[in-house]
Formats: structure tokens, C-alpha cells, sequence
């Protein structure tokens, strides 16, 4: 295997539409945390998970196909959401972290992935068969298991995406109206007995404050109301950098991690946030092309899989900040401080780099064979 053709599979138009919101996300932070260090170790962060996605790229991932390596990765990752519970550090009113000196790691974040390399081998073999409900059962069952784990940490964002991975993977693969429906009256009798029994005091704030955000501006609903504010005071052409007064007084709250978005907007104005739209569409087009050149539908799902994966972050953490989304703790794609949640976005986008490096036209043959199920 020579480098000509390990660099050939990583597509650089990718590599360059993540650059700039990467610089966006540093050049906010540098502005507003003065003598902090988040931009030092964020750009340490950013260093490293480029050093992952190259090393991923390097890699032959037909092996993924086989049900006892996903079967053992889903059990170890399932191992660690179950460890937390006993050895977890909370953060932010979730035990959802290890922490190991001045190292933190999140396995919710990496199980994302592991669901969607189950979900993508599922599917991959019973394309044909997805009319059938059962199949629509167990692939949740695949999503059932990790979601629990993360819900009861309790970490909500996290079990959102989860969710919706598999919402959308289901989606893709061909689900019928009829199981639509059926999944969706599912998931209200599912939110009833949860908002009844289940949910915190917290998190029923949130979502009453994603349905009346100005009801509680002192309480639940400050975050989004600063962040509201924040946003709009950029208006056309933004404050300029470092000129962002609701970060630098400090009425903006996390404006490095979940509501950097805010930030950046007040700084940048409109024209900046339509210019990072852009980048971030181009982003994940790329993905979705990358994921229809996949040599066999497990490839193709798994692209698709990432895509939706990296849009329901985009969604809901720019939703929550513009005040019509609950407050999560959901990330903003290669912008939000962070390393568990970067290193999960490199080498998931490492990972399809790899399978890139496997064309359709030379391998026909895994195709015809996973159409015959062998």
C-alpha cells in the first residue's frame, strides 16, 4: 500500500471546508477567554485528531463486518456507559465522564459511532426485508440499550442523538408509513411515561422553556435569553472580534462550548453565520458523497449514518441557541471546546476515509454477496 494511495482516499475539499470553522471556533474562544487556556489546549485537541483521522485513513475497515468485532466494540463501550455509574465524574449535572487526571473522556460520544456501524451492518443485510416490523424492532433494540445507559447518567443531549441515529438510519432504509406511525405513537406514550416518572426537575425546565423560552428569563430560560440577545445584537456585520460584550461581560454563559454559536454570531454578524452555513453544508455534503461512492450498502449506511449524526448536532445545538430548541449540552461540530467530542468527530470521519480507500467498481463482488445475504 503506498502513501499516493492513502492520500488519494482522503478527500481534501472535505479537509478544507473543516479548517475554517475550526479556525472559527478558535478564533472565538481566543477573543473572549483572555488569559484562559481553552484556546491553547483546544488547538492541542485539534492537533491530535487530525494525527486520528490520518492514522484511520490508513486502515482497511471491511473487517467492521464482521458481527463478533461490532458485537465486541457495542459490549465494551456498553461496559463503559455501565462503569460510570460506579467510577464517573459529574459535570454539568451528568455522570457521564471519566476523569483521569487533567484528561476527560466521554464514551457516550464514541458509542454514537458504535451504533451507527451496528445499525449500518443491520440494515446492510436486510434492505430487501425492512418492510418487515421486526427488523424495525431490533434495530432499535441496538439504540434501546446504549440510550437507557446515557439517558440515566443523565446525560439528554447524548440520548437524543442516539435516538435520532437511529431514526434516521430507519429512515433511510425504507421504513413504511405504517411503521412510521407506529414508531411515532411509540415514542408519545414513551414521552408521557418519562415526563410522568422519569425526567428530572431540570430537564422539565428545559423543555417548558423550549415551549414558553421567556417564561422563566431569571431561571431555566436565562441561557437562551442571553443567547438570543447575542445573536441579534450582531445583526449584519457583527461587533467585530473580541468586541462581543455579552461574552466579555460574562452575561453569556459556556459561549466556549454550548453556546459558541452566540458568540461567534455576535462577533461576525449575519454574513459570518451565513458563511459558516455554508461550510458546515459543504461539510456534511461531502459526507454524503463520500457515503454514495461506499462499495457495498454497509459503507453507504455507515456515510449516511455520520451525516445524520453530525446534522443532529448541528440542529439542535444552533436550535437551542437561537431559543427554539431545549437547552442540551448537544456540541457544535468542530467549533464547541472539547476533545472527547473531536476526537469522535475525526476518527468517525476517519473511518469513512478508510472505506473510501475500497472502490465500488473493484470489489462487485462484496456487493452481489451482501445482496445475497452471505
Amino acid at each position: 500500500m503506498g502513501t499516493n494511495r492513502v492520500s488519494s482516499s482522503i478527500d481534501w475539499l472535505l479537509v478544507l471546508f473543516m479548517i475554517p470553522v475550526l479556525g472559527a471556533g478558535l478564533i472565538t474562544m481566543k477573543s473572549f477567554t483572555g488569559e484562559t487556556s481553552f484556546f491553547d489546549r483546544q488547538l492541542i485537541w485539534i492537533g491530535v485528531s487530525f494525527i486520528f483521522f490520518f492514522f484511520f485513513s490508513f486502515i482497511d475497515f471491511r473487517f467492521l463486518k464482521r458481527t463478533d468485532v461490532l458485537v465486541t466494540l457495542f459490549l465494551i463501550f456498553s461496559s463503559f456507559l455501565l462503569l460510570l455509574f460506579m467510577f464517573g465524574h459529574t459535570a454539568g449535572g451528568a455522570q457521564s465522564w471519566f476523569s483521569l487526571g487533567g484528561f476527560s473522556f466521554q464514551p457516550s460520544d464514541m458509542m454514537k459511532l458504535v451504533v451507527i456501524l451496528m445499525l449500518a451492518k443491520y440494515f446492510s443485510r436486510r434492505h430487501i426485508e425492512i418492510g418487515n416490523f421486526k427488523h424495525i424492532f431490533i434495530s432499535g433494540l441496538y439504540a434501546l440499550i446504549p440510550f437507557i445507559l446515557v439517558f440515566f447518567q443523565p446525560d439528554l443531549g447524548s440520548a437524543i442523538i442516539i435516538f435520532f441515529i437511529w431514526f434516521g438510519m430507519t429512515l433511510v432504509s425504507g421504513i413504511s408509513k405504517r411503521h412510521l406511525l407506529i414508531v411515532m405513537g411509540g415514542m408519545i406514550i414513551a414521552f408521557v411515561f418519562l415526563w410522568s416518572f422519569v425526567f428530572h426537575p431540570y430537564q422539565k425546565d428545559r423543555i417548558i422553556n423550549f415551549i414558553q423560552p421567556l417564561s422563566n428569563i431569571q431561571g431555566s430560560g436565562y441561557n437562551v435569553y442571553q443567547s438570543t440577545i447575542a445573536i441579534g445584537s450582531g445583526q449584519l456585520l457583527g461587533k467585530g472580534v473580541g468586541f462581543g460584550t455579552q461574552s466579555r461581560l460574562n452575561f453569556l454563559p459556556e459561549y466556549e462550548t454550548d453556546f459558541i454559536f452566540a458568540a461567534f454570531s455576535e462577533e461576525w454578524g449575519f454574513v459570518g453565520v451565513i458563511i459558516l452555513f455554508i461550510l458546515l453544508g459543504l461539510i456534511i455534503w461531502r459526507i454524503l458523497h463520500i457515503a454514495l461512492l461506499g462499495t457495498t450498502n454497509f459503507e453507504i449506511l455507515y456515510g449516511v449514518g455520520l451525516a445524520i449524526y453530525f446534522m443532529t448536532h448541528l440542529i439542535i445545538n444552533i436550535g437551542m441557541n437561537l431559543g427554539i430548541m431545549p437547552v442540551t449540552g448537544i456540541t457544535l461540530p468542530f467549533m464547541s471546546y472539547g476533545g472527547s467530542h473531536l476526537l469522535t468527530e475525526f476518527i468517525g470521519l476517519g473511518i469513512l476515509m478508510g472505506m473510501n480507500r475500497y472502490g465500488r467498481v473493484a470489489h462487485r463482488d462484496d456487493m452481489h454477496n451482501e445482496f445475497l445475504g452471505i
